[in-house]
């Protein structure tokens, strides 16, 4: 397997949906989806056309109206084409303004790739430990030999 550093990186639009981080999507007894009324947000997109995109949720009650209890936030939306194909990055960006926002956006992308990196060069380390290797120990004992 090549160095992962050693990739090609190229940026491009992206416009997948994150899943939400603190709610339910689905009620896994009954199969239905719920809608949560006390968590909605208006969404708007913002894009260069170029590197990526940023996701303004604005958060609302029930009626659509603005909800001041509560923080708007900035999502950073890029893919990274590599060997294997395009990776989509999603992030949050700690921003009280869309300028603020747009200036964050290049270091909430090389974390997200980063913190990305890591996590898929620990789940080659798991897929690699878990090879087995005939004759090389471990399963049951006696399991595998044909004794006589």
């Amino acid at each position: 397997m090549p160095d992962l550093a050693s990739l090609p990186i190229i940026l491009l639009p992206c416009n997948t949906l994150e899943p939400r981080r603190n709610g339910k999507h689905m009620n896994q007894e009954t199969q239905t989806a719920s809608f949560d009324a006390d968590n909605l947000y208006l969404e708007e997109s913002f894009t260069d056309r170029t590197v990526g995109t940023l996701r303004r949720m604005t958060p609302v009650d029930k009626h659509g109206n603005p909800d001041a209890s509560r923080s708007v936030l900035y999502i950073g939306q890029t893919q990274v084409m590599t060997a294997m194909g395009a990776l989509p990055l999603s992030f949050d960006i700690d921003a009280d303004s869309l300028e603020v926002a747009i200036a964050g956006f290049s270091d909430g992308a090389k974390q997200a790739f980063e913190q990305t990196m890591k996590e898929l060069e620990e789940m080659r380390r798991e897929q690699a430990s878990s090879i087995v290797v005939p004759g090389a120990g471990g399963g049951m004992p006696g399991a595998g030999k044909i004794q006589l």
